[in-house]
């Protein structure tokens, strides 16, 4: 009894540490930049409902495919007659109860109806690839999105090391400046502005260290997961050698508007508005189809045999010869086929025929009109992006060399403090326009980082490499 009761506990605590470890790990988890894209491209609710969208739009496809077959259907009938009514086996009127049994198919199929079986199909298909480049730009605007946030979160984590930097600075001043308090070069006013610096630089730290629990909240919001432990793998950026790759924007985007998925999607639109134009005109040709009908009735009279005698029309003194009307038999004798072919010419439709090929000649124009503003929509985009990636690379640059100048001018200013020969409120200046250069290199470096990405997906190259 003491075995087992061992055991199970035993296996209770194994559980319990395996869970452990699993949240603990989860918890450890530093999410990549891939990471992230896939995560969202896989399972962003907004997408989800897209591709399900899509999938009705497929079996739009198979419906269209399927309209070039013949149309088949049967039909079975049970009817009750009482009184007076026609007897449609022996044709005659009967004043008694009878049932009929009647069985049919029935099937049809479209010869010629002006092409619009042809042209719905191809318009259902241009709607599948319009669809699929529709998905496509989504996917690409969560990715940049993902990617903006993923490097702002890079951005506000450089910037809590600068703060805590900031505050070991101080530290060390603080301490230094009591030094000089106790060998009385300086005086006791000079600590309190010391710890009134200390006091905002720990203030700073607290700002910065929530800008980036908001940064993270952000990304994992788009990721539509718990914010909870949630955290990013830690990228060194170093930007060497810098230049921009493209010396104009008419190159990139010269390749772009060959690749960008929403000026694809605005193209096949006009393709399906010309393929909209011949379906009405094919309303003004006739239609030919093709029908058949194979069908049987059997009928009883309530109370009587179906089987009835006539006369033997070469003996009609002799007996009369039974006559078998049994279901099988009247299905046999009632069984009956049908075909024909049927032409419907259009000749006066209130004129609903030749608006119907205006508005679509009128849908035409306005997708053309699209195609041409999402092209000016997109070259706006590039060239902002070029603008703006030209601007911060120059900004980058100025930045790096005012803080290379402020840290020499910061160097020789604490030099001077340490030995008394300037006071706290000057040496506090220096090292905030220190402070400020730092910032002014991180922010030039991530968004001139972005900048650079964007142009590159409108180069065409993947917004996310491993």
């Amino acid at each position: 009894m003491f075995s087992i009761q061992y055991k199970t506990m035993k296996v209770k605590i194994t559980l319990m540490l395996i869970i452990i470890n699993i949240s603990f790990s989860y918890a450890q988890k530093k999410w990549t930049l891939k990471e992230c894209v896939d995560y969202a491209l896989e399972n962003n609710l907004t997408i989800k409902r897209t591709v399900q969208t899509n999938l009705l739009i497929d079996e739009d496809l198979i419906i269209a495919k399927n309209n070039r077959l013949p149309n088949v259907s049967g039909s079975a009938s049970q009817n009750f007659n009482f009184g007076s009514n026609f007897n449609p086996v022996t044709n005659s009127r009967d004043n008694a109860a009878n049932r009929a049994t009647s069985f049919g198919i029935n099937a049809s199929v479209v010869l010629f109806d002006g092409f619009s079986i042809k042209n719905g199909l191809l318009r259902a298909e241009k709607n599948r690839e319009i669809s699929k480049y529709d998905l496509e730009k989504m996917k690409n605007d969560i990715s940049l999105n993902i990617v903006n946030s993923y490097l702002n979160i890079l951005f506000q984590k450089e910037s809590l090391k600068v703060a805590e930097s900031n505050l070991e600075i101080t530290e060390k001043s603080l301490k230094r400046t009591q030094e000089l308090i106790n060998a009385g070069t300086q005086p006791k006013g000079n600590l309190l502005e010391i710890e009134a610096t200390k006091s905002n630089d720990e203030n700073a730290i607290v700002i910065a260290q929530n800008d980036i629990d908001l940064a993270l909240l952000s990304l994992s919001q788009i990721l539509q997961i718990s914010n909870t432990d949630f955290d990013i793998k830690e990228i060194e950026i170093k930007l060497n050698n810098l230049k921009l790759n493209y010396n104009n924007t008419e190159e990139i985007f010269n390749v772009s508007v060959q690749n960008q998925p929403e000026i694809k999607s605005a193209e096949l639109s006009i393709e399906n508005t010309a393929t909209n134009i011949k379906i009405a005109k094919g309303n003004f040709l006739p239609t030919v189809s093709l029908s058949g009908n194979l069908s049987t009735i059997y009928s009883h009279i309530q109370g009587r045999d179906d089987d009835f005698y006539v006369p033997d029309i070469n003996n009609p003194l002799g007996p009369q010869i039974l006559v078998k009307n049994g279901i099988f038999e009247q299905f046999d004798n009632n069984f009956g086929q049908f075909f024909g072919l049927n032409v419907s010419i259009p000749i006066y439709s209130r004129g609903q025929i030749k608006s119907d090929v205006n508005k679509a000649k009128i849908n035409q124009e306005i997708a053309k009109t699209d195609l041409e503003d999402q092209k000016r929509a997109l070259r706006e985009d590039i060239e902002r992006a070029y603008i703006n990636a030209k601007a911060t690379l120059k900004e980058y640059e100025a930045a790096k060399k005012s803080l290379e100048a402020q840290e020499l001018s910061f160097d020789f200013a604490q030099e001077r403090y340490k030995i008394g020969a300037t006071n706290s409120f000057d040496f506090e200046q220096v090292r905030t326009r220190l402070i400020n250069a730092k910032s002014n290199v991180i922010r030039a470096k991530y968004s001139y980082v972005f900048r650079t990405k964007l142009l590159e997906f409108y180069y065409g190259i993947p917004i996310v490499i491993e």
